[in-house]
């Protein structure tokens, strides 16, 4: 290949990367050097005939070979059909006579035929063309043909096929050059500047003298950096070869301010996992060199970046599935509404009487980070909505407005009075999904604590936070203690307290109204990035003052910044004044643009917004479409047009998962894509918003009196309406409704090995490994099982699909049986009690007597380390520290114990009977404690002093009896907990000790034995006294599912044989494990077929 072949080559290339297809396809056509396919095929598929054979034409004529007059007589005779299937018998005259005539002579009986047609009202009559099919599927057809004759013509050999290139090889060679050019300067310059390619390049002598020059290519580039690996300028002879390598990396700018040295851990942080310093930049300005021969790997102006590398691809708007594999979500699921049932004018700030005409298009949006079906919403009229997608309802509604006129400053109210107008620029939940932020175009941001449990937000705190437009927020948690991060039109970044308000540090050095944020932690050091509209980058740590660093986006663009799910990728996509966007990755390490995404056309209006997936996916909303790249891949993917509709830069936001991707569209609307895996998520999600329907139960196995009328079983609305009634009723976004689903479940179920001869189980626990139970009987034996790998069971992990070793021994190996000491008064009245520790090692527990720790591995009793008098009935762990546990006294005490130190540290007293149940909280740091006198009480886990208590509520027709028990036990997120009472299960918020959600057993014969959450807190299995098992979903306490004893047990067993307790695998949610009154244990999981739970279809059966 000649080097002008080459040269046409390269030119081609970077046509293409320009989005200049058509230029592209003209001089390969003119040089004859290249056919596209690819362009053919879409010409062919678009039917346009005369521009084919004009592409056609400047590589082969008509009668050149019979290949050519094999092409052109196909695709005449494809343009004849066609006119014919018009009816347009006319221009299909004109096509016979002219363009097909050539072909007459030596096909005259063909040609006659063809003639004939015209007489056809549908040409499919005639025999050789009944299958001839629709128009596409003709085209297709023609398609394969036509490639076929090309690919055997000899004319066509050799300029099918594309050379393989690096990418943006020209524009190498350009930086190659500048590069050689700028090393042969006389006085190189540091940063130079590069003008023109219309001539070489000179750096211009300095004025100051004083101006420090690049080192020669002999030269090392940093002295004061004798630890690091520096490498040499490549020689004149060894330029082209080093340019060769597949490196295109852009050099980030250096930053203006290094990282204190006062400050050396900091410095190591940003030094080696976050950002450049300048020591490491100007060790590495060497090697970057040579690896890729860029000249603009050495300067840090924005003019080289811009005239030397910048680099696009085509946007070629093709279908998603071409490309995409089924990971990416790019089917629409929902269509959303935002604004559908607008606020009146009394939502707004009563200031000003002149109210706006408000646009409800979407702004912003985030989903929740735990129920991942949930979205908030942000609009352009000030609202703000969350939305359940999986049933595609609003869950409520909330319009921007000031809590407390008086709090505000004089100039606020003033502009607010001048104009009302106010919009979202932010949403965002918490890392927990506790809280969520909105900021606002006027000053405020506003925090909310959301309740997914009873579905209601409440106002937490309202701040002035900046002058003007607060245009970002984020949360971050240092020391354990949740801050928000808010930056503004002011120029300024700040952190607030989000229990107070109060501010904790201002970080000022913007020299414009700072635009983004992006709060992140390295190595236990918390830091913020901060983007400005000028496109300056900072980062800040929370000891400093200032910007521990300071540098330039690319190009000057407005932009955000993300990590990716791993918190291990940085990258950041903007937009500049020109309307030029950039996608780019950052290298962490030393600190620059490790690549750049190709594909973004200009942007007429605003910023393009992007996220990321944690299936590895980049999307951005640009061009109306989404633009779709591998995060590995700096070539665009795919784009996804959604069905359409979408707007210039729509915005884009996955889920945690990856399984949807919300985008706004025109009409103040929003989609819901999703992948395999998000359709079936959305469609067994249960709904966020409301109870369900009511309905009776479905078969007559929770048998009830004979008077009994369709059951309920829940508060009724105005319980409900008291127990909600200490909050305000402004505060409260989405009230629940209440109802009841349930459905015979299918299962498959394990009955454990047992050899020993024991009585009932009375606790039930999982390790935390989830690969052993133990279960406590009421004889105080131990019984054990273990999963082990095999390959039955590859992950080790309990399951009724594999049958576990008892590590119970034989009853005739005494002295080696894990059994707690009895009482020798009445056994009736002994509350066993069971905990384990974190690590699964050991197992504290109790039998009416003292406590014993056990332990689960060598299988030995190790120490008693209570009296036996007074009798423990609970026992909890402290989650953080297994050394530290809470035990419930028979005589209504509570006991810190030091197990490491044998010391009592607190004896708690507030109860008036017995200790049943206790929980910890890490995340508020507090014990729960309930007891048999039905109280809740709330005690500080660090000094130990009580906070707070409650009466459990209890409903005048089902008084407990005086064995009742209440067990509590908290949640996921450790922000309510669960009371479980033979008469109902409750939710509790701890804070207010209030009663959020309650189900009382009413109409139900039986009263409840025992339940718990699953692992990921949204079921609730519960057993009922008549041996029925119950699944009832967290979000709403409604049954959805009824296991009968009949379909665990054998049918010698189901009539006297029932679980009393039940406990959950810790790490699989599906999975429950029920103790039997005859000593047994049985796992138990869906079925395969269902695979795990699931709402069941809604439907109506007669009532019992």
């Amino acid at each position: 290949m000649s080097l002008s072949k080459d040269l046409i080559f390269l030119i081609l290339q970077f046509c293409n990367e320009e989005n200049l297809t058509k230029t592209a396809h003209m001089l390969g056509q003119e040089t004859g050097f290249f056919f596209d396919m690819g362009h053919l095929e879409a010409l062919v598929l678009g039917g346009k005939w005369d521009e084919i054979e004009n592409y056609l034409s400047g590589f082969t004529g008509v009668t050149d070979s019979r290949y050519s007059k094999k092409m052109f007589f196909e695709i005449r005779k494809q343009k004849f059909l066609e006119a014919l299937d018009r009816q347009d018998r006319k221009t299909a005259l004109e096509i016979l006579m002219k363009d097909l005539q050539v072909f007459a002579e030596p096909n005259k009986v063909l040609y006659a035929e063809m003639t004939q047609l015209l007489t056809f009202d549908d040409f499919r009559e005639h025999p050789s063309l009944a299958l001839y099919g629709d128009t596409l599927t003709a085209r297709n057809r023609i398609m394969k043909l036509l490639k076929v004759v090309i690919e055997s013509s000899p004319q066509f050999h050799g300029r099918l096929d594309f050379p393989e290139l690096t990418k943006s090889r020209l524009r190498r060679l350009i930086n190659q050059s500048l590069n050689w050019q700028h090393i042969h300067c006389a006085k190189p310059q540091q940063e130079p500047e590069i003008k023109t390619l219309f001539a070489d390049h000179k750096c211009s002598i300095p004025e100051d003298q004083s101006v420090t020059q690049m080192p020669r290519p002999s030269q090392t580039i940093s002295a004061a950096t004798p630890d690091q690996s520096v490498t040499q300028m490549p020689r004149p002879s060894e330029t082209t070869s080093a340019a060769n390598q597949d490196q295109s990396f852009t050099q980030m700018p250096r930053p203006s301010k290094s990282i204190s040295a006062a400050n050396p851990d900091h410095r190591q942080i940003f030094s080696s996992s976050s950002i450049v310093t300048d020591d490491i930049a100007s060790a590495s300005t060497s090697k970057a060199v040579q690896d890729s021969g860029n000249l603009s790997d050495v300067n840090t102006t924005r003019d080289m970046n811009e005239k030397v590398l910048s680099t696009t691809a085509p946007c070629q708007d093709q279908d998603a599935s071409v490309n995409l594999s089924d990971d990416f979500p790019k089917t629409v699921e929902r269509v959303l509404t935002i604004g559908a049932n607008p606020p009146t004018t009394s939502d707004y700030p009563t200031i000003s009487s002149n109210y706006p005409t408000v646009n409800y298009y979407p702004t912003t949006m985030d989903f929740h980070p735990v129920q991942q079906t949930l979205l908030i919403v942000g609009d352009g009229g000030g609202g703000v909505e969350l939305w359940d997608v999986s049933s595609g309802k609003m869950l409520f509604r909330r319009t921007l407005m000031m809590w407390e006129v008086e709090a505000f400053s004089a100039e606020f109210l003033k502009s607010m009075g001048e104009d009302p107008r106010i919009s979202v620029n932010r949403v965002l939940w918490s890392s927990d999904g506790s809280l969520f932020g909105v900021a606002s175009s006027k000053n405020i941001v506003q925090l909310y604590s959301y309740h997914n449990n009873v579905n209601h937000a409440e106002n937490h705190l309202e701040i002035e936070a900046h002058y003007g437009s607060v245009n970002d927020l984020a949360f971050s948690k240092p020391n354990n203690q949740l801050l928000v991060i808010t930056c503004g039109e002011d120029k300024l970044v700040k952190v607030w307290n989000t229990n107070n308000g109060a501010r904790q540090y201002t970080f000022e050095g913007h020299g414009a109204p700072v635009y983004s944020l992006c709060a992140h932690v390295k190595e236990d050091v918390h830091f913020i990035f901060s983007t400005s509209t000028n496109g300056e980058i900072k980062a800040w740590v929370y000891e400093n003052s200032g910007p521990s660093v300071s540098y330039e986006a690319p190009s000057k663009c407005c932009m955000r910044m993300l990590y990716s799910a791993n918190g291990k990728r940085l990258f950041s996509c903007g937009t500049n004044k020109d309307g030029d966007s950039y996608l780019v990755e950052w290298n962490e390490n030393d600190g620059f643009i490790e690549r750049t995404y190709l594909g973004l056309g200009k942007c007429s209006s605003g910023v393009v917004e992007f996220d990321i997936s944690r299936n590895n996916y980049v999307a951005a909303g640009d061009s109306h479409v989404i633009k779709v790249w591998n995060v590995n891949d700096a070539q665009l993917l795919t784009v996804v047009n959604a069905g359409g509709d979408l707007p210039a830069s729509p915005y884009v936001r996955f889920n945690k998962n990856g399984t949807l991707l919300a985008v706004s569209v025109d009409q103040n609307s929003i989609k819901i894509l999703a992948n395999d895996g998000g359709r079936i998520f959305l469609q067994t999600s249960l709904d966020a918003s409301t109870y369900l329907s009511t309905r009776e139960i479905a078969g007559n196995s929770l048998s009830g009196p004979a008077n009994s009328s369709p059951i309920d079983g829940i508060v009724p609305p105005e319980k409900t309406a008291e127990n909600l009634a200490s909050m305000e009723h402004h505060k409260i976004l989405g009230n629940p409704s209440t109802s009841k689903v349930v459905q015979i479940s299918r299962c498959q179920s394990l009955r454990l090995p047992s050899e020993v001869k024991t009585n009932k189980v009375c606790r039930l626990a999982y390790t935390q490994a989830g690969n052993m139970l133990v279960a406590l009987v009421a004889d105080g034996i131990h019984l054990l099982w273990k999963w082990s790998e095999s390959d039955s069971n590859l992950t080790g992990q309990t399951t009724p699909k594999c049958t576990p070793q008892l590590w119970q021994p034989r009853s005739g190996q005494s002295g080696v049986v894990l059994k707690n000491s009895l009482p020798s008064g009445d056994a009736g009245a002994v509350s066993p009690c069971i905990a384990l520790t974190n690590n699964g090692f050991y197992a504290l527990s109790a039998s009416g007597g003292a406590v014993s720790i056990f332990n689960l591995n060598l299988y030995k009793k190790m120490k008693s380390i209570t009296p036996p008098t007074p009798a423990a009935t609970c026992i909890a762990c402290h989650p953080t520290n297994n050394n530290v546990i809470a035990v419930g006294m028979d005589d209504s005490t509570i006991i810190v114990y030091s197990v490491r130190s044998e010391e009592f540290i607190s004896r708690l007293q507030g109860h008036s009977k017995r200790i049943t149940g206790l929980a910890f909280s890490n995340t508020l740091n507090v014990l729960v404690s309930s007891g048999a006198d039905s109280q809740i009480v709330v005690w500080n886990s660090t000094n130990w002093e009580r906070e707070g208590s409650t009466m459990l509520q209890m409903s005048a027709d089902w008084l407990p009896t005086e064995v009742s028990e209440t067990s509590v036990e908290y949640q996921r997120d450790e922000k309510c907990f669960l009371v479980v009472h033979e008469t109902q299960i409750a939710i509790y918020e701890t804070t207010k000790l209030e009663c959020v959600k309650q189900w009382m057993i009413k109409n139900f014969c039986a009263r409840i034995s025992h339940a718990t959450f699953s692992c990921d807190s949204e079921w609730i299995y519960t057993i009922m006294k008549d041996g029925i098992v119950l699944i009832l979903s967290a979000s709403d306490l409604s049954p959805k599912y009824e296991i009968d004893p009949s379909t665990f047990l054998t049918s010698d067993l189901s009539s006297h044989v029932f679980p009393v307790v039940v406990a959950a695998h810790p790490q699989n949610p599906n999975q429950l494990a029920l103790g039997l009154n005859d000593g047994g244990v049985v796992v138990i999981e869906p079925s395969e077929s269902d695979g795990r739970w699931c709402e069941p279809p809604k439907a109506t059966t007669q009532p019992i």
